[in-house]
């Protein structure tokens, strides 16, 4: 998580505070300037609450409380860092007594037999995914490598084990490179205190260790394009000898809202026969996306009743030079493919 950490030092572009351009004469002529932020501000709340559904209420309720306080704003810093503590204690606030969004690797318990019951746990919050940003175009592609960096799986799942205030010290020192003023600022507190939090929250994510995902393939890496083609084409054609040797020796998957997780190629095979509903080739398709800056799928299971492909899971994949590192299968929930933009049947 170390190397994680210091390559998010290195988003100098998303870090840089430049000078709005002259200040809209309204409030209605703010908000409407200020939309080109919505996207980061999205990122924002969602490393902080690990939910995509909470994050964009929490944009909203962002934008209503600047737009509230907009004839207040003196100008002393631009409107985006404005906008971004805003959302910070926004976000804060609505942390207030709530816990942690978890995958299943994260409870702490060993690693599960593929061959024993699966348990399906609704009542916990589960980490959810986060859509790829639809048709974005900066102006330097580095922007997107390293906004996609900050919202990878193992490093939001690795936010979930810090307190509210150590997850906000971290973002905007490392995501945002905020000076520890500027972030004692936003949250309330001293200096001495920020630089405490920060050492806390880093020693915290050091002792989580999730290694095996510290260095992976860009989604649209030839690297990551052909493991992901041959991982949909092992599934599709039901090859799970093809499958095993897609997965690292580490390898990891995992799919919430059951408490399972299981480690090796051969156990993850083994879970997949004996507990996916799929019984041949054909009785699954899967159409590729992007989530969280990862190489991902959107799979379509077979309903025998109806004869269709119906929606049933998103897999989340972590590829590295030596295959896949980790998976994490969201099971579909009636709005997950819809936030993809994706439909609920495969046509």
């Amino acid at each position: 998580m170390s190397e994680v950490i210091g390559r998010l030092g290195r988003v100098s572009v998303l870090a840089e505070d430049v000078a709005d351009p002259v200040r809209p004469v309204s409030k209605d002529d703010f908000l409407a300037d200020a939309q080109r932020y919505r996207r980061e501000l999205l990122a924002h709340c969602y490393r902080m609450t690990g939910s995509l559904h909470d994050a964009e209420d929490l944009v909203q309720e962002t934008y209503l409380r600047a737009w509230k306080a907009y004839d207040n704003f003196e100008g002393k810093s631009s409107i985006r860092t404005w906008l971004y503590r805003i959302a910070t204690n926004t976000s804060l606030t609505s942390l207030d007594g709530r816990k942690r969004r978890p995958l299943p690797a994260g409870l702490g318990a060993p690693a599960s037999d593929p061959n024993g019951d699966i348990t399906e746990h609704r009542e916990i919050t589960w980490l959810e995914p986060l859509p790829d940003a639809p048709h974005e175009d900066p102006s330097d592609p580095s922007v997107i490598a390293e906004s996609r960096e900050s919202v990878r799986l193992a490093f939001v799942a690795a936010l979930q084990h810090l307190s509210p205030r150590q997850r906000a010290v971290l973002v905007l020192r490392e995501v945002l490179q905020w000076k520890a003023a500027e972030v004692g600022t936003a949250i309330g507190a001293s200096t001495a205190a920020v630089n405490s939090l920060l050492q806390r929250a880093r020693a915290q994510l050091d002792a989580v260790q999730p290694s095996q995902d510290d260095t992976v393939d860009a989604p649209e890496s030839p690297e990551a394009q052909e493991l992901l083609a041959k991982y949909i084409d092992a599934f599709e054609t039901y090859d799970m000898a093809k499958l095993v040797e897609l997965f690292t020796a580490d390898a990891v998957f995992e799919m919430p809202p059951f408490d399972g997780w299981y480690q090796g190629p051969e156990n993850i095979v083994a879970l997949s026969k004996k507990h996916c509903p799929a019984e041949g080739p054909g009785d699954m398709r899967f159409t590729p996306v992007i989530a969280n800056g990862q190489p991902a799928a959107a799979l379509y299971m077979l309903n025998r009743e109806t004869g269709r492909h119906e929606e049933f899971q998103l897999h989340v994949l972590a590829t590295r030079a030596d295959g896949i590192a980790h998976v994490v299968a969201f099971h579909a929930d009636g709005t997950l493919f819809e936030k993809f933009g994706l439909p609920r049947v495969a046509t």
